[in-house]
C-alpha cells in the first residue's frame, strides 16, 4: 500500500534523483532571483508606489487605486520634465538671439572701420607703407600668446636722386 502511495503521489519520478535536484536547484535559484529584485527595489530611490507593481490586491478598486496614484506620479513627473525642456528651449532661444544682435553690431563695426580705412588711405602719403592697406595686411601676423594681430611699423621710404 506505500509503495503504491508512494508511485501515485509521486507519479512516475518519484523515485528520480536528477529530477528533485532540478527542483531544487529551481526552486533554489527562484528564491535568489527573488532576493535580488526585493533588495534592488530597497535601494531604489523611489517611494513606496513602486511597490505597486509587486503588490496582491484584493480587489480591483483598490488595484485600480493604487495604479492611479502612480499614473498621477508619472504623470507629475512627466509635467515637470515638460516645463523643464521649455525653460531650456527659452533659454537657448534667449541665448540665440544674444548672439544673432552681437553677430550684427560686429558686422556694423566692421563696416564702419572698413569705410573709415577707406576714407583714411585716401590721406596717407604715398611714400609710407601704410598707403597700400592690401600690402599691410599680407605682412600683419596675429600673435596667439597676446590675443592681438602683429603690424609691421609704418614706414616712410624716401627716394635719393642721383
Amino acid at each position: 500500500l506505500q509503495m503504491l502511495e508512494r508511485q501515485v503521489v509521486g507519479g512516475e519520478q518519484a523515485k528520480n534523483k536528477d529530477l528533485k535536484e532540478k527542483h531544487k536547484r529551481r526552486k533554489k535559484y527562484a528564491a535568489e532571483r527573488r532576493m535580488q529584485l526585493v533588495a534592488a527595489l530597497q535601494q531604489s530611490n523611489e517611494d513606496s508606489s513602486d511597490w505597486v507593481l509587486l503588490n496582491v490586491y484584493d480587489s480591483i478598486q483598490e488595484e485600480v487605486r493604487a495604479k492611479s496614484k502612480l499614473l498621477e506620479k508619472m504623470q507629475k513627473k512627466l509635467r515637470a520634465a515638460e516645463t523643464e525642456i521649455k525653460d531650456l528651449q527659452s533659454e537657448f532661444e534667449l541665448e540665440k538671439i544674444d548672439y544673432l544682435g552681437t553677430i550684427r553690431r560686429l558686422e556694423r563695426d566692421l563696416m564702419l572701420f572698413q569705410q573709415l580705412l577707406d576714407q583714411a588711405q585716401s590721406l596717407v602719403r604715398r611714400d609710407c607703407n601704410y598707403s597700400n592697406l592690401e600690402k599691410i595686411k599680407r605682412e600683419s601676423t596675429w600673435d596667439e600668446e597676446t590675443g592681438c594681430w602683429k603690424i609691421p611699423k609704418p614706414v616712410i621710404q624716401k627716394t635719393h636722386l642721383p
